[in-house]
């Protein structure tokens, strides 16, 4: 059960802010955050005073029933009226309680999303380019905006590597629990028995860090520019092109040399940089704050296995949910992919809203 001071404040807080609207003597700034936060609550204050005048209305609804003085069909009316009094707490008070969840302030931001083959060599760098393909149909259906940072491919039409930036509505919030292990089994081209073969893929998905964020102090970075190469050991260019950054304090290294130009190849290792700082400080927050952060959801860390796409039986499945759907094509073609983002969402909804009291 809430503790109903809780609903009080939010229906206090939501008569300030109505207040605050209303009196015109706050900047434009101001204004903007103030209707953000009137806005959210105005999706949560029917409900929260519904639950703070259940007591009542239940109260008057037991009197009915147990006043010897009331017709039947009054009763049975008050009866029907308490059942469903009873569901709309229980809906109202859930609803309240995801309400009050603590908000990941990275939610709303873009993502940059890093795949590398894992285990299983060409078969490895296959499946990675298939799940970079997979990521790119899910932007087309919700147009989010996809552009790569960096690639590097490997023989025969797949990718060791590629790093991507993800723009659009709350991409952060949609492709959180991406980040870990992703295994594949099935039958590679060049495999003659027929035999099945595991194999896997890292993914990674960090928040984009804007400049407010993360300060970069140009002493902590150690910088070193050297010549690009391309596959086969050929020289992209004979310039000295290729940047390395190493932010000194945590030891993050981004390597940069997809374009022709340094500073461009600068530009862009700064912002995988930045983003790479930026979730390694949330991550040690995290960890400060609460010993148990792992959950059934997981911790989004790379060596996690958390899916296994099976092609022969058709079948995903997520190991942090347990849940599998017979449907491997239409996820692939990026058709479905919500159905396993909203059961993960729920479950860490669930996970959280346990911890109220």
């Amino acid at each position: 059960m809430l503790p109903l001071e809780k609903v009080q404040n939010l229906i206090d807080r939501h008569s300030k802010l109505e207040k605050d609207l209303s009196s015109g003597d706050i900047d434009k700034k101001k204004y903007a955050e103030i209707s953000k936060e009137y806005s959210d609550l105005n999706e949560i204050i029917k409900y929260a005073k519904e639950y703070l005048n259940y007591e009542k209305e239940a109260e008057e609804l037991k009197n009915i029933i147990n006043d010897n003085n009331s017709d039947l069909e009054m009763k049975e009316f008050a009866i029907s009226e308490l059942d469903n009094l009873k569901n709309n707490y229980q809906i109202n008070e859930k609803k309240i309680k995801i309400y009050l969840l603590p908000k990941d302030q990275a939610d709303s931001k873009n993502a940059i999303i890093e795949i590398r083959a894992g285990t299983g060599g060409l078969e490895a760098s296959l499946f990675a380019s298939d799940l970079y393909k997979m990521y790119d149909k899910v932007c087309q259906k919700k147009n989010w905006n996809i552009e790569i940072i960096s690639i590097s491919k490997s023989d025969a039409g797949g990718l060791k590597e590629v790093i991507a930036l993800i723009k659009g509505k709350n991409i952060y919030s949609s492709l959180k629990y991406e980040s870990g292990v992703h295994r594949v089994q099935r039958v590679p081209d060049t495999e003659t028995q027929g035999r099945v073969h595991t194999s896997a893929a890292t993914v990674a998905v960090l928040p984009e860090a804007e400049d407010l964020d993360i300060k970069l102090d140009e002493k902590d970075l150690r910088i070193d520019v050297f010549r690009s190469s391309g596959p086969g050991g050929q020289s992209v260019n004979t310039t000295d092109s290729a940047v390395r950054i190493t932010h000194i304090p945590t030891g993050i290294v981004v390597s940069q040399q997809d374009e022709k130009s340094q500073i461009r190849n600068k530009e862009k290792g700064l912002k995988i940089l930045k983003s790479r700082i930026y979730d390694f400080e949330r991550q040690k927050i995290d960890q400060e704050r609460s010993q148990d952060r792992k959950s059934k959801i997981g911790t989004g860390d790379r060596s996690e296995r958390i899916r296994t796409y099976n092609f022969p039986q058709g079948r995903v499945t997520d190991h942090r949910i347990n849940l599998t759907l017979h449907k491997l094509e239409e996820f692939m073609e990026g058709e479905i992919f919500d159905e396993i983002i909203e059961n993960l969402n729920l479950k860490a909804q669930q996970d959280e809203i346990s911890k109220i009291s």
